[in-house]
């Protein structure tokens, strides 16, 4: 949901303002990196966004496998609660009278604190950490002349491209399956719908974007793939058992 929200806020905003704090401090420099870069790789804008575009991901990597590990303890504290959890949430159906109700509430804050279940914690810190780096450098591809007059490989940088495209939506797909993959089949049916708008909202504003656009989105998309699938290695999903009194 936060690829979807991303792209959102990416293709939502309207160009910053060219005398502002935010162009002066994060849009210009990912100008200056592009050209500098491109300078040195002969004129090619392509490998200069690939480029970037990797070290924006790498920079912010470290923030979202935090996420991720806490992600990961937080469905092996639920799993350990999910009995208790159950039981309340059946008490809670069948109670009368607002007094009931809010003894049953107050007895899941119990569970809560019992198993150290705090849904806040996860938070969205990782993605408003990365949200204005990320903004800096699509306004920084999608303003330049520079770019907009070079190609890479087959297609123009400037010019809309249905392969790139589709190359980004693919990759976005495969990323929402490969994070899929560790979540219980109850959990992939529920979060089916919300997964599939990532991929289907990178297509519908990249048709008609430059091609540099979906370039830099389907490099994201693959270091996201790699991003979840050193998260799973780091943090395999842990099975635990209740403790037991001696």
């Amino acid at each position: 949901m936060g690829i979807a929200l991303s792209a959102l806020s990416l293709s939502g905003c309207q160009q910053s303002n060219g005398d502002g704090t935010f162009q002066k401090v994060f849009v210009n420099p990912f100008i200056s990196s592009l050209d500098g870069l491109a300078g040195i790789l002969g004129d090619n804008y392509g490998f200069a966004i690939i480029i970037v575009t990797i070290i924006i991901r790498l920079i912010i990597m470290p923030f979202m496998l935090k996420q991720q590990k806490k992600q990961q303890e937080m469905k092996v504290k639920m799993a350990l609660a999910k009995p208790e959890i159950e039981e309340i949430q059946r008490k809670l159906k069948e109670a009368t009278n607002l007094e009931e109700k809010q003894k049953i509430q107050a007895d899941m804050m119990k569970v809560y604190q019992k198993h150290e279940i705090n849904p806040l914690n996860i938070g969205c810190l990782p993605l408003l950490i990365q949200m204005p780096f990320l903004m800096g450098l699509y306004y920084a591809i999608t303003s330049s002349e520079e770019i907009a007059t070079h190609s890479f490989l087959w297609f123009s940088l400037g010019q809309p491209d249905l392969f790139v495209t589709a190359i980004a939506g693919i990759l976005y797909f495969v990323q929402f399956k490969v994070s899929q993959s560790a979540m219980p089949i109850e959990q992939q049916k529920q979060t089916r719908f919300i997964g599939l708008l990532s991929p289907i909202m990178i297509v519908i504003f990249s048709i008609n974007a430059p091609a540099a656009l979906p370039l830099y989105w389907s490099v994201g998309g693959l270091c996201l793939i790699l991003q979840v699938l050193l998260g799973q290695r780091l943090y395999p999903p842990q099975i635990m058992q209740p403790e037991t009194k001696g």
